[in-house]
């Protein structure tokens, strides 16, 4: 039984791990051009209106590896920058959304909308805007 256990955990911890470390890009309407990292940082950390970005969960591990990758910064980084613009009436921070296939609707139904997801989850209603490697 206990080595039953551990055999359960190990698979646990590597498919946390897998999911992590997930190939992300970043998503748009299909009319959409595609963005460099620099606009894609700007719209998500609220220093540019091009694009309403929208976000995923704040607790999901693809939302922090979307932060680090896309903008260099950690969620406590994050949440303090969006703290300031929305105390400040600068901005509004991103709608977040349940989940990958949520975004993605989103980003397939508006055409200012901008999105990450899994690459894997990418189809013909959006557009990689940009790979996130």
């Amino acid at each position: 039984m206990q080595k039953r256990c551990a055999v359960i955990a190990a698979a646990l911890v590597l498919a946390a791990a897998s999911a992590a470390a997930a190939d992300l890009v970043v998503i748009g309407n299909p009319a959409a051009a595609p963005l460099s990292k620099d606009q894609v940082a700007d719209g998500f950390l609220g220093k540019s209106q091009a694009f309403v970005p929208v976000d995923q969960p704040e607790g999901s591990p693809v939302y922090a590896e979307f932060y680090r990758k896309a903008t260099g910064r950690d969620i406590a980084q994050v949440k303090a920058t969006w703290a300031r613009l929305v105390f400040s009436g600068k901005a509004q921070a991103p709608r977040q959304l349940a989940d990958s296939a949520a975004v993605k609707k989103a980003v397939a139904a508006d055409p200012r909308a901008v999105g990450y997801i899994e690459k894997s989850s990418v189809d013909g209603t959006v557009k990689v805007l940009l790979p996130l490697d």
